[in-house]
């Protein structure tokens, strides 16, 4: 038995269904069903009866579950051992948008350095196109960007995502109105601030496309800090990925819905060369992070209330 393939065992001994596995592992279905049966072909016992829709984990499944769990957990406390002898030591450069980004990055550092003592985390913050860029000169190890991003040039890693809102004056006519929902044909003839990413305007003209009305755009920026600003003078209404900090009370943010729109966060990296020993370490800590918030064990703190667009939701 090999550490990967236990770690396969697992996930689809907590999923009980190949199709979720699969995307958790981010693999494709037919190689993670192979690792499967190899394992139960190398043991010589059953471990998953397969049903049309979903899986039964056998007796031998189960008792496997319980190792493997205490496997791996070793095995990631040893490989920790062992680095702490090594002292991984050096410097991560990392660009980063605004809105939610630096709370999910200020996580992954808090823990990583608590880890690494000896590493030291250079961040710049900027807008999205600013931050790829910085990183496809080399000036940044990492990106931690709202997609899309070139798939062609970067490999990423999704680490979160948030609902699109309207951000505007408590004295706006649209503050008044009941409710945290806000229907995009109500944003129809205001003055609009929109992000400054070129692809933003495009995906924005197609969005007011569905109801076959023109945005009214005011302006763009390329800083959450810009947005409040402006929102709070009653300037225009900014759209904007909502974030549950940096809060104001003079503005109020509603969800925009019919049709809503979400975007999605990703720690991204250069794909046509290797990774440094750092950069590997970083990465593969994030994977550990997502993993733990899955199962409800991070050792970090988050927000008590965080609202999460439905999972088919489109994205902007």
């Amino acid at each position: 038995m090999d550490l990967r393939a236990l770690h396969y065992f697992v996930v689809v001994a907590e999923e009980l269904n190949i199709t979720r596995a699969a995307e958790r592992l981010n693999m494709s279905q037919p190689p993670l069903s192979a690792q499967i049966k190899g394992l139960e072909e190398e043991l010589g016992v059953q471990l998953f009866i397969r049903g049309k829709r979903h899986l039964t984990i056998t007796d031998a499944g189960t008792h496997l579950y319980r190792r493997a769990r205490q496997i791996l957990e070793l095995s990631d406390q040893t490989q920790q051992e062992l680095r702490s002898l090594e002292g991984l030591s050096g410097d991560l450069h990392i660009s980063l948008v605004e809105g939610r980004a630096p709370f999910l990055l200020a996580r992954w550092i808090a823990g990583f350095c608590s880890e690494f003592p000896r590493v030291a985390v250079h961040l710049w913050n900027g807008s999205g196109d600013e931050a790829m860029e910085r990183l496809q000169r080399g000036l940044a190890d990492l990106a931690l960007v709202a997609a899309p991003y070139n798939l062609e040039q970067f490999s990423g890693l999704p680490v979160g995502r948030e609902p699109w809102v309207a951000m505007m004056s408590i004295d706006h006519a649209l503050a008044k109105e009941e409710g945290e929902f806000l229907p995009l044909r109500k944003l129809v003839g205001q003055p609009l601030y929109i992000p400054s990413r070129r692809s933003r305007l495009d995906t924005i003209h197609a969005w007011f496309a569905e109801l076959d009305e023109e945005p009214r755009i005011a302006g763009d920026l390329s800083n959450y800090i810009d947005a409040v600003a402006l929102a709070e003078q009653n300037a225009g209404i900014c759209i904007y990925p909502m974030t549950t900090y940096n809060e104001s009370n003079l503005i109020v943010k509603k969800i925009i819905t019919e049709s809503a729109r979400q975007v999605e966060y990703a720690l991204v990296w250069r794909c046509n060369e290797r990774q440094t020993e750092l950069q590997q370490e970083f990465i593969n800590f994030v994977q550990d992070c997502l993993e733990a918030e899955r199962r409800g064990t991070q050792s970090y703190r988050m927000p008590e209330k965080e609202y999460f667009p439905p999972e088919d939701t489109k994205y902007l």
